[in-house]
């Protein structure tokens, strides 16, 4: 399960630098700017994310909410890595530049890479979040990932995740219409959905405790939910 093939078609596309400067990295990812950055943002530090800590954005993307983090973060705290180069440039040399934010944020604190390989960085983390990427990927995934951060996220550490929820007696089978995401999600494609059992099944026999939040107020219905590091 490697290559970028294997990843949504919508997000294998490389943006060109014209796209980029007109805006088409924020649509890529979804629109929504303003409101799901500062969201995420809000919610960690809700959660206890405070300026010394060491965060982890899987499926970074273009930092809708990054520009938030490395804002509020002491320098060179914040990392991000995604799997489209494309987003990672829009994001460090088109929405940091502007914000003048490429100092608080080294160009070597991002990564390219479409397996989750986190461990990379070389780094331990202190919290680390992934805001619409497994709606997009199935549990083979979300359960690769979980393997790769567990080698370096800290003993207690914590790793938030959303998901689209799907209830435990809806047919397994059946696709399920989602009203704040504006259309259907899938059992076996883009975007999924998921039961909560599945994810806690998702790590079995890796270090890691699960639990359910729910709802968090994400404008496209997507809930939230934790693994803690053992």
């Amino acid at each position: 399960m490697t290559g970028i093939s294997n990843l949504p078609n919508f997000y294998a596309g490389q943006l060109s630098t014209v796209e980029i400067e007109a805006g088409a990295h924020r649509e890529l990812i979804g629109g929504f700017w303003e409101e799901i950055g500062a969201l995420q943002f809000g919610f960690l530090v809700g959660r206890g994310l405070r300026p010394e800590m060491i965060l982890l954005d899987v499926g970074c993307g273009c930092l809708r909410g990054g520009v938030h983090f490395i804002r509020y973060l002491d320098e060179g705290h914040y990392f991000g890595m995604d799997a489209n180069a494309s987003l990672l440039r829009a994001g460090y040399d088109y929405e940091l530049e502007r914000m003048n934010l490429q100092e608080r944020a080294p160009r070597g604190n991002f990564l390219e890479n479409e397996n989750f390989e986190a461990w990379r960085f070389g780094v331990e983390f202190d919290f680390a979040l992934a805001q619409s990427v497994f709606t997009h990927l199935p549990r083979e995934w979300l359960r690769l990932c979980l393997g790769h951060l567990a080698r370096c996220v800290r003993r207690g550490g914590e790793f938030y995740f959303t998901y689209f929820e799907c209830p435990d007696d809806w047919p397994s089978s059946l696709s399920r219409t989602c009203d704040a995401h504006g259309g259907a999600t899938f059992p076996d494609r883009d975007p999924f959905h998921y039961r909560v059992h599945e994810l806690r099944e998702c790590a079995s026999g890796l270090p890691w405790l699960f639990e359910n939040i729910g709802p968090w107020g994400h404008p496209r219905g997507q809930h939230i939910a934790l693994y803690i590091r053992e």
